[in-house]
């Protein structure tokens, strides 16, 4: 995570002892090295983190199990054998090339052995290295608290619209005109809806998905607005943050409007893998029975074997999503009707892109309360 300036860390007591720096120092490091296991990075890890396991799962298992069965000293001398190895080989195959300069931060999950194994043999060799106190837990524990408050420094404007309006498409278009767009749909790879699971890319862990919302909010301006799509409090199985969501609720809005023939058209090109897979989609809508009943829902199966998309998907839209989403919305804009009204008439992404341009001009032409 390499910044253009130097963190305000603490001092170190002489050249070769690792730093102890806190959250607040993150930025400036030239890089983040993980060192707990593969499973623990990949459940969630701090952002840009490389990672460098000094004992992987299977090692962590094994020295584990030797622990309860024979004892702490047993265990510990087969975990400093594995340690040692596993941080030679990154230094040799890793980190060799790295220059006198380089300043690394290390962590693991509570900044203790195994962060400590790295971080001095890293010192030893003469490169700045700081080493997260309390590590990953201390992370963890922060990003929590700072959700509590970050979304309450932003000012939002959330673009609300029907399923298939293209939300999501004129926030893509807002963020390439140059504002600033919180993309949560992207971030928990999900589409929000009973459809809405991504082919191929499951959905990240609760804690990586709160660490890359934590993320994107540290990088914005607080003295721009914010553009975020309306959402529910879960998007697929992740929690929205709580201040996120009653910041959104509390927040102007743009209303999107997109005749019933474009939205059939832009949710054939964002679900077009159903389309490919017709059991899948079967498998999914049969989920609707208990809500809708056996008649509707053996309606939309004999249209799935006819492959009559767009007709399917206009039966959706009116007699699933539409009314689902109307009661939904309402409930938490209920100024709605009075918001900004937008009106998208193709799904072309360059449409949206002009839209969105149009938007921000009209808003930066109108004239300023004094």
């Amino acid at each position: 995570m390499k910044a253009n300036h130097t963190p305000n860390l603490p001092p170190s007591s002489n050249g070769q002892t690792p730093t102890e720096v806190t959250v607040a120092h993150l930025e400036g490091f030239d890089d983040i090295i993980d060192v707990r296991s593969e499973s623990e990075y990949e459940e969630d890890h701090l952002p840009g983190a490389l990672n460098f396991p000094v004992l992987n799962d299977q090692q962590r298992i094994e020295v584990g199990t030797l622990y309860k069965q024979v004892g702490a000293f047993e265990a510990k001398k087969l975990g400093a054998v594995w340690v040692s190895q596993n941080i030679a080989r990154h230094l040799q195959q890793s980190f060799s090339d790295k220059p006198r300069q380089w300043r690394p931060l290390i962590y693991c999950w509570r900044g203790g052995g195994r962060s400590g194994a790295m971080a001095h043999v890293f010192s030893q060799i003469g490169w700045k290295v700081g080493r997260l106190s309390g590590g990953y837990k201390q992370f963890r524990t922060q990003v929590l608290l700072d959700l509590e408050t970050l979304p309450t420094r932003y000012q939002w404007t959330v673009v609300c619209g029907m399923t298939g309006t293209g939300k999501s498409r004129f926030l893509q278009s807002l963020k390439k005109a140059g504002a600033q767009v919180l993309d949560l749909e992207n971030l928990a790879a999900h589409r929000g809806s009973v459809l809405g699971d991504l082919p191929d890319q499951p959905q990240p862990s609760q804690k990586f998905f709160d660490t890359q919302v934590w993320q994107a909010l540290r990088e914005f301006d607080p003295q721009k607005t914010v553009y975020v799509e309306a959402e529910s409090k879960k998007i697929g199985m992740l929690h929205v943050p709580d201040a996120l969501i009653r910041s959104m609720w509390g927040s102007p809005t743009i209303n999107l409007e997109t005749p019933i023939a474009v939205r059939v058209e832009i949710l054939k090109e964002e679900y077009a893998h159903f389309l490919e897979n017709a059991q899948s989609l079967k498998t999914q809508l049969h989920c609707l029975r208990a809500l809708h009943g056996n008649q509707i829902t053996t309606q939309w199966m004999a249209l799935i074997e006819q492959q009559q998309w767009d007709t399917l998907t206009e039966q959706l839209l009116i007699q699933h999503y539409d009314p689902s989403y109307t009661k939904a919305i309402y409930q938490h804009y209920p100024n709605l009707e009075q918001s900004v009204k937008l009106s998208a008439h193709s799904a072309l992404p360059g449409h949206f892109d002009q839209l969105a341009i149009d938007y921000l001009q009209q808003l930066n032409a109108a004239p300023h309360p004094a």
